[in-house]
């Protein structure tokens, strides 16, 4: 018999890995599409609470109006989007436990690298399109001009932001696991912090100082400021390496070690038998 190839092993190994990610993109859009009336309403949601947060700007702002729209616009479409992200990667676990398939998924024969892929791009493309959704919502509404903005470097601000918010959301998606009772809405306060001190809508230089601290923790702090830099002034890629390397060793160290504190969890979940336990 002919011996196998270790290469050829090597590209239809890969092969089924990419198609069992795909598999998990597409069974999130399954699922989002059944529970579509929930998407709605939390998409009207978050679209008239940033409304609501840019017409107090708009209010408040006499004639730099235009500029301190732009600055609440930016925060709220970032954060709609990082939060997207974010929450999409954290809630897997509630969502396998809601969905009561929890025991069939983590013991199927896939290894977690490909299962936490799959989510991963469904959440960026998941968020990409809901952010889209919002942006083209606000440009009917306000008068945006970023003519002069950078968008080369705005988009490569949004790419790093990305790794940076899945390897948070992977290890928050450990508190699932660890408290079937309790960790969806430990998640929730995660966010809630990140959402506080990151300057979403307000500079981080008017929080105390221990909460400046928390700030410099918080990817979305250098996400924001890269993304009002592009685009509020127009800031060359270069100029902004200040905020795209903290965000890229956020998500250089934060994706491994969430993976490995996410698989060292899942094993102790089924030793003690919490996968069955619905939340």
């Amino acid at each position: 018999m002919e011996a196998v190839q270790p290469r050829s092993f090597g590209i239809a190994r890969c092969r089924a890995e990419a198609i069992a990610a795909f598999a998990f993109i597409e069974r999130n859009f399954y699922l989002t599409k059944r529970y579509w009336g929930w998407e709605v309403a939390f998409v009207i949601y978050t679209l008239a609470s940033s409304m609501s947060v840019i017409y107090i700007g708009k209010a408040q702002g006499g004639q730099n109006s235009e500029q301190l729209i732009l600055y609440l616009g930016i925060g709220t479409l970032v954060w709609s989007y990082l939060n997207s992200v974010f929450s999409n990667i954290s809630e897997m676990i509630s969502w396998e436990r809601w969905e009561g398939t929890i025991e069939f998924t983590m013991m199927a024969p896939i290894s977690r690298l490909t299962h936490m892929l799959g989510v991963s791009l469904f959440a960026v493309i998941y968020g990409i399109l809901r952010t889209a959704l919002f942006l083209g919502a606000l440009a009917i509404f306000f008068d945006i001009n970023i003519a002069h903005a950078n968008l080369g470097g705005a988009l490569l601000v949004i790419l790093l932001g990305s790794l940076s918010f899945i390897g948070f959301g992977i290890m928050a998606a450990v508190l699932p696991l660890l408290f079937t009772e309790r960790g969806e809405q430990m998640t929730f306060i995660i966010s809630s912090i990140l959402l506080l001190v990151s300057g979403v809508y307000y500079p981080i230089s008017v929080l105390p100082g221990w909460m400046q601290f928390m700030s410099h923790i918080s990817p979305a702090t250098y996400v924001l400021t890269g993304m009002r830099s592009t685009v509020l002034d127009g800031a060359s890629t270069t100029s902004i390496f200040g905020s795209l390397w903290p965000m890229t060793l956020i998500g250089v160290v934060t994706i491994p070690l969430g993976m490995a504190v996410f698989i060292s969890v899942e094993r102790y979940a089924k030793r003690i038998g919490r996968l069955k336990r619905n939340g």
